[in-house]
């Protein structure tokens, strides 16, 4: 949800930018930091913590490089160093034309592309600037953490049912990891009006990894269109990731050292997540 800007992230963004118009600038708030919108122009993104200042500079190289990568869509691609300004970690990236669409609209050849166009990029240039696999729910520790932090903090009646999604993940048979995006959602994906992904936004979370999970995330695009975008045993994996999507938003909560009311909000949409999915066939 976009928001009016608040004057200090005003402030910090014309020395980002200086002799850029700050006219029209909307806020908005990711997982990992601020967000200036300067429609048409720049999409300012402030780090939120100091992990993700940390992260920032890497992240920054990451999209610069994708950018390069010859993807049939565009990638933000940064406008300015990663500066310090103002106690606040940031940087400028380029504007992305195109409009994210809502639940629901989705086209099975063009998801087929684009699974397609992330599996076919050569993850060994980007080897220093890839993340982990659950980059935002505890990487190598994924199953731990969402053991014995995520499950706990949710509706008792849900606990086994948690437990039984990630016992359900870990079982899954290795298979040889692509570049995945890692959050291959509805407002990272900008269409254009022919109907096809003209941009690619938000790679944190990009590693070598399952592509499963990038169709899994496809999922709220329709999941009649994923399953006839992917071969059946992609599917079939990409519906067990996806039902554990719900709980590592309580682990990333967590692991960000959230208020308890923050942290309270997502466990609340996580046992309705449960619930909600609760009777759906892992194949459905």
């Amino acid at each position: 949800m976009h928001a009016e800007v608040n004057e200090k992230l005003l402030v910090l963004v014309e020395e980002l930018l200086p002799g850029v118009g700050l006219d029209g600038a909307v806020g908005t708030n990711g997982q990992f930091h601020d967000v200036v919108l300067l429609p048409g122009r720049a999409a300012i993104r402030i780090a939120r913590s100091v992990a993700a200042e940390q992260e920032l500079e890497r992240r920054t190289e990451l999209s610069r490089r994708l950018a390069q990568a010859g993807l049939p869509f565009t990638v933000p691609e940064p406008l300015t160093p990663v500066k310090v300004l103002h106690g606040r970690t940031a940087v400028a990236m380029s504007w992305v034309e195109g409009e994210a669409r809502g639940k629901g609209a989705g086209d099975p050849q063009i998801f087929a592309g684009l699974l397609r166009a992330l599996a076919e990029v050569d993850c060994a240039p980007l080897r220093d600037v890839l993340g982990e696999p659950h980059e935002y729910a505890g990487r190598a520790d994924w199953a731990r953490v969402l053991e014995e932090q995520a499950v706990p903090a949710l509706p008792r009646r849900w606990r086994a049912e948690a437990r039984r999604r990630v016992e359900d993940a870990l079982d899954l048979p290795e298979v040889e990891p692509s570049l995945v995006h890692g959050d291959l959602c509805g407002y990272n994906l900008h269409w254009g009006s022919a109907g096809r992904v003209v941009g690619v936004l938000d790679w944190d979370l990009a590693a070598p990894f399952d592509p499963a999970v990038d169709a899994a995330c496809l999922g709220s695009h329709g999941w009649d269109a994923v399953r006839a975008a992917v071969p059946a045993e992609v599917y079939r994996r990409a519906r067990i990731w996806y039902r554990t999507f719900g709980i590592e938003q309580v682990a990333s909560a967590i692991l960000n050292g959230e208020p308890a009311p923050v942290v309270k909000r997502y466990v609340a949409r996580t046992a309705e997540f449960l619930e909600r999915t609760a009777q759906e066939a892992v194949a459905a």
